[in-house]
């Protein structure tokens, strides 16, 4: 693409921890949501593989690649407004890492996911005779509002993935950008000379 060149922008390790986060979520949360007698230790497992691939996360935004540290996921007010200005342009936005929506998109996941897994921790499933392993060390009204906090952040978890999925489109049909593509192979279409920011 005139203009534009690719840049290997996403480690291994980066896109191995964003696919099993994925599938995890994913079949995390249909365990929850369509819970049974089968599935209910199942969703407790992959909680705590959700709690441990957030910890590893918060590790890596630290000591990772540029590109997932979290001084990149922090757009300036002026970089948002500039991209949002620009973001129905029928043209790849060719940002290297996340572009700014991106960024903002990918810190409400890290966060509400994260939640997820810390609530999972207190929570009491007394149709399933299953808790969470630190339920006892808390008061039950603690418990009950840990509980409640659970089942409606998994609604907003929904939400953000719809959207997510959703922007991915926008992005490959409008845009002609192909987000998917670079979280596989590591190499995204980055304008030229547009330095390393988000």
């Amino acid at each position: 693409m005139q203009g534009y060149q690719q840049e290997k922008i996403w480690d291994p390790v980066t896109r191995l921890w964003h696919w099993v986060l994925m599938l995890a979520v994913s079949i995390g949360w249909s365990f929850g949501k369509y819970m049974s007698f089968d599935n209910v230790q199942w969703h407790f497992y992959l909680g705590y593989l959700v709690l441990g691939l957030m910890l590893f996360r918060l590790l890596w935004g630290f000591i990772g690649p540029s590109p997932v540290r979290f001084p990149a996921l922090l757009p300036t007010p002026a970089g948002l407004l500039t991209y949002l200005r620009q973001v129905g342009q029928r043209k790849p936005s060719g940002t290297p890492g996340h572009n700014p929506l991106g960024s903002i998109s990918v810190m409400l996941m890290l966060i509400s996911i994260t939640a997820q897994a810390v609530t999972g921790l207190f929570i009491v499933s007394d149709d399933f005779f299953e808790s969470g392993p630190l339920a006892s060390y808390v008061s039950e009204a603690t418990v009950n509002r840990l509980t409640w906090w659970h089942h409606l952040n998994s609604d907003f978890i929904l939400v953000l993935v719809v959207l997510h999925v959703g922007a991915i489109l926008f992005y490959l049909l409008w845009k002609k950008e192909n987000l998917v593509k670079p979280m596989i192979t590591g190499w995204k279409w980055v304008k030229r000379n547009s330095g390393k920011q988000s």
